[in-house]
């Protein structure tokens, strides 16, 4: 059976906790319900040995501190009600303008200056024919960081029997209102043992990703990837051309319809691979360029550039402001579902 135990307690003197799923071939996630977050999530290698592929802190004290606030990369977490970057923070929603704070530069990024990665989440263990189940739910209510409507949302993690760990998102609102969810867990497939993912090989199933301006908000257009630095659609070490691309990856790539693997990486050095699998329309590739040593998590070790990638399953970044983008207006009456599953595997 799944376990609880204590993983400290926020600023404000709340008692968070941390949830254990485990499978009989020996994976273990554990997710706090402080922001939903991914803590660790222990996977074999080539010779059998289980690693921590997910960077983080031992307990709640790590994502709170003073520098993890100022650096702010997610690690692990929940995004909403909106992932990556809305322009200027600004919409309009049937006729009537909407403004969100404004935290990343001139634009409003992952729901906002206290985000669903920094609420508690309500927390229910279970077990499925899957595997060991978590099951979390937050009510987020009606102009809670600019967003209209009263929204519910349940994310249950499941950790299964072939080493998969699969995130099943819904959610429900009483006013139409914009909604991109995902998680923000940044990898590193080596286990600590790599200090950076550069020597990852990536593979992604787009031929096309968002052009974005300066401040990273997509221009509208659809570039296509041939011969460029974002042509993963066959097997690219991470950092073979990553000097090419000004700061670094961070950015939409446009997927097909349907459930699909959407990514595979592959680590030499372990031998791990991950497959990411979504029925999102696109996935956001973001190299870990803004981490810059001042962060120590798990294990003393040192979280410098690259340090971990992240591939967010998502709707595409500023959609509510991009006639040509695939709608993210959730309405009453309907519910958003969606999955996603990180499956590991091992090459020798």
């Amino acid at each position: 059976m799944p376990t609880v135990t204590s993983f400290g307690r926020t600023i404000d003197g709340t008692e968070v906790h941390l949830f254990t799923l485990r499978n009989a071939s020996g994976a273990i996630a554990t997710i706090s319900n402080y922001g939903g977050t991914l803590t660790s999530l222990l996977v074999p290698d080539r010779n059998g040995q289980l690693g921590d592929v997910v960077l983080g802190f031992e307990d709640v004290s790590g994502y709170q501190s003073p520098a993890f606030r100022q650096a702010n990369p997610y690690f692990g977490a929940l995004i909403g009600r909106y992932g990556n970057r809305i322009a200027k923070g600004r919409f309009t929603l049937d006729g009537k303008a909407c403004q969100l704070a404004t935290n990343n530069g001139p634009n409003a990024l992952h729901g906002g200056t206290v985000g669903f990665d920094q609420r508690i989440w309500q927390a229910t263990l279970g077990t499925a024919a899957a595997g060991e189940t978590l099951t979390l739910t937050y009510h987020s209510p009606d102009g809670e960081e600019g967003y209209p409507g009263n929204l519910t949302v349940t994310v249950v993690y499941t950790l299964t029997a072939d080493n998969a760990l699969r995130l099943v998102y819904s959610a429900t609102t009483d006013h139409a209102t914009p909604l991109n969810l995902t998680n923000h867990a940044y990898f590193n497939l080596s286990h600590g043992t790599e200090k950076d993912i550069l020597g990852h090989e990536l593979t992604l199933a787009a031929d096309r990703y968002t052009v974005v301006d300066a401040t990273l908000i997509p221009t509208g257009e659809l570039r296509p990837v041939a011969n460029t630095p974002f042509d993963f659609t066959g097997p690219h070490v991470i950092g073979e051309r990553i000097a090419q691309v000004p700061g670094g990856y961070d950015h939409n790539f446009v997927l097909n319809d349907g459930l699909q693997v959407a990514a595979s990486v592959y680590d030499p050095a372990s031998g791990r691979t991950m497959a990411v699998m979504t029925d999102q329309p696109g996935v956001q590739l973001y190299t870990g360029n803004f981490l810059d040593g001042s962060l120590t998590g798990k294990r003393g070790t040192v979280y410098g550039p690259h340090a971990g990638f992240c591939l967010e399953t998502q709707h595409f970044p500023d959609s509510p402001n991009q006639l040509g983008f695939p709608d993210t207006i959730l309405r009453p009456g309907k519910t958003f579902q969606s999955t996603t599953v990180y499956q590991f595997t091992v090459r020798n």
